[in-house]
């Protein structure tokens, strides 16, 4: 009776197999990049960056300065080019990397010196992908508080049961966290940096004035703590819809969400997401999804971290 009973389980377990259907989101596979030349500024030594767009070159809207991406790509990366009183700088925390016959995508925290008239100024930086866009070029205030230029979210009315991916990563456990926020000053401090897998399904709304409003209808979340040095395929993160309150990871999770998610309104202005309930039983109509070597504020992280991520896939 018992093998019976083993062999009914075996072939449910297949059958409900055989019904998940995977789907790729658009350049999901990371194999399609762009890049970018920028010519920084002869005060900053007028070096040419490679800023690199997940995308074809054919589908660049290049007569847009904002955003500078893809009419079909729904991913732009944390790489930066700021314009700041006329003096041009480029960033780089995301690159291609070599991974079989194709690409994969490359997050890496660094603490980066620009020398402008033979002073040393230092910024940490951490690479980060995500659906949405960024604020191109970057302004004065952007340099200052760079959630403000990240446009979170892209339109998505789907309700997948997880996101799958490829990920591999080095988690520096044994290094303090460094606090550099574009000046001569560098901060060192005890604290722990990890990487971050952060997905939200929100139903969103804006009200006269401008203010964006929304619903979270589904959550996944998952910190890297420590080094993965080979690659986990088709690892999953289950989606959960509705209240999230009850889980034991409820704390970690709600620190993302207090004004970290901005968005433009329909008048053109960026403002704060605010998320006001869950509801499991409205339709999704932005997916946030984000990817990133740090998990801490901006301009504060631990060098060296990286995570690599490929095949960013949903499951139904």
């Amino acid at each position: 009776m018992k093998y019976k009973l083993l062999l009914v389980f075996t072939i449910f377990s297949l059958y409900l197999h055989a019904q998940e259907e995977v789907e790729y989101l658009p350049y999901g596979n990371m194999d399609s990049w762009t890049v970018r030349y920028i010519k920084e500024s002869f005060l900053l030594g007028g070096k040419t960056r490679a800023l690199y767009v997940i995308a074809k070159t054919d589908t660049i809207r290049k007569n847009k300065p904002y955003p500078y991406d893809s009419d079909d790509s729904p991913w732009c990366t944390s790489n930066a080019y700021a314009k700041v009183l006329g003096v041009e700088k480029a960033a780089v925390s995301v690159i291609p990397e070599r991974r079989g016959n194709g690409y994969c995508c490359r997050l890496e925290t660094t603490l980066q010196t620009v020398t402008a008239v033979g002073i040393d100024l230092k910024a940490l930086a951490t690479g980060c992908v995500f659906t949405g866009a960024l604020l191109d070029p970057m302004t004065m205030e952007g340099c200052k508080v760079p959630l403000k230029t990240m446009d979170m979210g892209v339109p998505f009315t789907k309700r997948p049961k997880a996101l799958m991916l490829d990920y591999k990563a080095v988690i520096q456990k044994d290094k303090d966290l460094v606090k550099a926020t574009g000046s001569t000053k560098v901060t060192s401090f005890q604290g722990q940096d990890a990487g971050e897998i952060v997905l939200f399904l929100q139903h969103r709304w804006e009200d006269a004035d401008g203010n964006i409003f929304a619903y979270r209808v589904g959550t996944a979340y998952e910190r890297i703590t420590q080094s993965i040095p080979t690659w986990q395929n088709d690892h999953k993160l289950p989606v959960r819809y509705g209240d999230i309150t009850q889980s034991s990871d409820y704390k970690t999770w709600e620190k993302l969400s207090k004004d970290r998610f901005m968005a433009r309104n329909s008048k053109g202005k960026m403002v704060p997401v605010q998320e006001v309930g869950y509801k499991a039983d409205v339709e999704p109509t932005h997916l946030i999804l984000q990817i990133s070597a740090g998990c801490q504020e901006p301009f504060v992280g631990c060098p060296g971290n990286v995570v690599w991520c490929d095949n960013i896939r949903l499951v139904y």
